[in-house]
């Protein structure tokens, strides 16, 4: 009875301690929606008070801002276009390495391995070089295909851990029955690794979506900003626009918190299923 009851107290401090730090997580997001309903002058005056007056203007001020249909549109198609040939392209690479364990498919995955610690600020001039030889600079496919080489590493590394889960006595009993490599691994592979998929999809989502770096090294053209790119147009050398860009912030955000929250379910089981080694 006594352990019992120590083990209650024990588990009611934890739930208290974490319930402790996810409010600590959700500070920032107050003071970012509170201060996006505020003045200029309120702003300034103390941020972290509440609003006086909710200044719901503010946000069709930012709209008009960024120019946010434009914005969204671009870091739409740059997000999902990503993604899509991320996916498939990785998960093909993937599958080979796993299904053909030969030296050279050993290598190759070294090489996608040590891709993931080079830091990208060591790359930032050869980058906007190549890309401006191969015309690749200021146009929407040119980032694409950036993405697709950064991002290739890390989704190639989460397809293989998982691919290894998959008995291969399924595959062959497949190719008994007359299936080819495309259908097996459209037919057997990729419903099987469905939650790996997604994991990929939604990490890669979070890392794109709220890229400001990449972007602004490859896209010089107003029509082609991206959210973060057309937000931080807000803060000049002498005027920051708070009253402007914090509800821009709040409208870019929105879209990725809500597609997270949609999707995160995935994340641990796609997770724990790249972990298991064949």
């Amino acid at each position: 009875m006594e352990q019992d009851s120590r083990y209650r107290v024990q588990t009611l401090i934890l739930e208290v301690v974490l319930v402790l730090v996810g409010l600590l997580f959700l500070v920032p997001f107050y003071f970012l929606l509170s201060n996006s309903l505020k003045t200029f002058g309120e702003i300034l005056s103390d941020a972290a008070a509440l609003p006086g007056s909710l200044q719901w203007a503010n946000y069709k001020a930012g709209w008009e801002a960024i120019n946010f249909p434009s914005a969204f549109k671009n870091s739409l198609i740059i997000t999902v276009v990503s993604n899509l040939l991320l996916v498939l392209l990785s998960s093909m690479a993937a599958y080979q390495m796993v299904r053909r364990p030969s030296l050279f498919n050993r290598i190759l995955f070294g090489v996608f391995v040590a891709a993931m610690v080079i830091p990208f600020q060591s790359i930032m001039l050869p980058l906007t070089d190549i890309t401006s030889r191969f015309g690749l600079s200021d146009s929407l496919w040119g980032l694409i295909i950036c993405y697709i080489g950064f991002g290739a590493p890390l989704s190639v590394f989460l397809f293989q851990g998982s691919m290894k889960a998959i008995p291969l006595e399924i595959e062959q009993a497949a190719r008994v029955d007359g299936a080819g490599t495309y259908g097996v691994f459209f037919r057997i592979v990729y419903p099987m690794m469905r939650p790996m998929y997604v994991t990929v999809i939604i990490l890669n989502t979070l890392w794109i979506w709220n890229d400001y770096l990449l972007p602004s090294l490859i896209l010089t053209s107003e029509n082609l900003q991206t959210i973060p790119i057309a937000t931080y147009m807000l803060f000049g050398q002498y005027t920051k626009q708070w009253d402007l860009a914090l509800p821009a912030l709040v409208l870019g955000i929105l879209p990725v918190i809500i597609f997270f929250l949609a999707m995160q379910k995935y994340i641990v089981s796609g997770i724990a299923a790249g972990a298991v080694k064949g």
